[in-house]
């Protein structure tokens, strides 16, 4: 058994070692070739053409930060909506509040994660990619349209970043959230190296 594992390693790095020279340096090149943003992808200037102007992000409400950045990736905590006269948009879906409300309330989460990752990086334009969002609604028991919710913030990141917006996404409906919020959305973000 123990012959057979050998000679397997050693044919495995045969194979790979052997492979074409321009391959191998072309794998090499991918592998330390710093990508940078497309001259046509502009964020900022998006945000600008739609009107929106970012806040300073709120600071955050316990023990926690709004953002931690481990290599190429930002980790932004939950943040809720946040209307532009400092008071959050509250209540239940599904009973105090219709779809097309929460679809508004999740667009202005959207809006406060976008002054979150701004602080972060300091210009937008460095987000290579949303990558995952979970968005949290605070629904009724019988409510179902959780999804048409979350749309509100989804949408807006493919607005301002185009298909660099697309995400995976989970929309689920909680129980309550802090201060009765209508929604809440924590999201992870890929950058272009520095």
């Amino acid at each position: 058994m123990k012959i057979l594992k050998g000679t397997l390693l050693l044919g495995l790095f045969a194979i790979l070692s052997c492979g074409p020279q321009g391959q191998q340096a072309e794998m090499i090149q991918e592998a330390t070739t710093k990508e940078t943003p497309p001259p046509d992808y502009d964020p900022e200037a998006r945000l600008s053409e739609l009107g929106i102007e970012l806040a300073t992000p709120s600071s955050p409400v316990a023990n926690y930060v709004n953002a931690v950045r481990t290599g190429n990736l930002v980790f932004l905590a939950g943040k809720g909506p946040k209307k532009p006269d400092g008071e959050y948009v509250t209540g239940r879906l599904g009973s105090d509040l219709t779809v097309e409300e929460g679809y508004e309330a999740a667009r202005l989460t959207a809006i406060s994660q976008l002054a979150v990752l701004k602080a972060e990086l300091g210009n937008l334009n460095k987000v290579k990619r949303i990558v995952k969002v979970l968005g949290m609604v605070n629904a009724s028991p019988d409510f179902e349209d959780h999804p048409k919710v979350v749309n509100g913030f989804s949408d807006l990141m493919v607005e301002v970043f185009g298909q660099r917006g697309k995400h995976a996404r989970a929309a689920v409906g909680m129980g309550s959230l802090p201060n009765g919020i209508a929604v809440e959305v924590e999201v992870v973000v890929e950058v272009f190296e520095d």
